[in-house]
């Protein structure tokens, strides 16, 4: 078995809100990964004493450890369980009906001899390699499908002058038409405080036999194929295969150093956090 991972911030001087990590039982059968990618807050008070990276710690060890003690539970309860656990340290202190309250996007694969379980939640990724050389990419597409009006709203901001104030105006309402649909019905949704979210993700079962490798990917390493399409997602698991995570992370970095304001390229963040996990079972 091979396993690798790697994990970087997009500005060394803030913390990485990322999380990866794989377990192995001491059974020797199977394991399991789990990946988040925690949703930077806002500038101003969003309910919480914690930061993001203390939620994502917490809530990922958590999901790690139910995923391979508990291998009667579904990775959707894993997720609702470990969101239940992870609210229950700090509901006393923190306010978590606040829509920002800390959260982050999910991916979680558990592997036996016969079978691969899958869950995928917001805009993370999961590649399934096969055996023949073919990638499956389990996606949740919703926050790439919001509703027309708001997608009109983000072609009317970058369409306005970099620096502009009314880009700048433009923007603050896009981005406030994309805060009401979080965790909304007809939106997109994040693992947060409530645990009913986690049916709300998209999961599934492969076949074991026949498959080659799992890639786990932060949106921020995603957007190798997603925004830079510097290669296809077969293209990215070969990279990933034959260099390791890091490479991919490098090659990451590099396009974001080519387009620093998001001129040729544009995305919410210049930089942003990365995580890779490889797995070859």
């Amino acid at each position: 078995m091979r396993i690798e991972l790697a994990t970087e911030p997009g500005d060394a001087q803030h913390p990485n809100e990322d999380y990866a990590s794989v377990a192995l039982p001491a059974s020797g059968q199977g394991g399991a990964l789990v990946l988040l990618d925690g949703v930077t807050p806002p500038e101003e008070d969003y309910g919480c004493r914690h930061t993001v990276p203390w939620f994502t710690a917490r809530l990922g060890g958590a999901m790690l450890e139910l995923s391979v003690s508990h291998r009667d539970m579904t990775l959707p309860e894993v997720l609702s369980a470990a969101i239940s656990r992870t609210a229950d340290i700090h509901r006393d202190t923190c306010d978590l009906s606040h829509p920002r309250t800390p959260q982050a996007t999910v991916v979680a694969a558990r592997w036996s001899g016969v079978a691969v379980e899958y869950l995928v939640l917001s805009d993370s990724v999961l590649l399934l390699e096969r055996a023949d050389g073919s990638v499956h990419p389990v996606l949740d597409r919703r926050l790439d499908e919001l509703p027309p009006a708001v997608q009109d709203r983000r072609a009317a901001v970058r369409a306005l002058p970099r620096g502009s104030a009314e880009r700048a105006a433009a923007g603050r309402k896009y981005a406030r038409a994309v805060e009401a649909l979080r965790n909304a019905e007809g939106g997109f949704f994040t693992a947060a405080a409530d645990p009913a979210v986690a049916t709300r993700a998209v999961s599934g079962t492969a076949a074991r036999e026949g498959l080659r490798s799992l890639t786990a990917l932060s949106d921020g390493a995603g957007r190798w194929t997603e925004v830079f399409h510097e290669g296809s997602w077969a293209d990215c698991v070969a990279l990933v295969s034959e260099r390791g995570p890091q490479a991919l992370i490098d090659r990451v970095r590099a396009a974001e150093a080519a387009d620093p304001e998001g001129a040729a390229y544009p995305r919410g963040k210049a930089r942003d956090d990365a995580a890779v996990i490889f797995v070859a079972p």
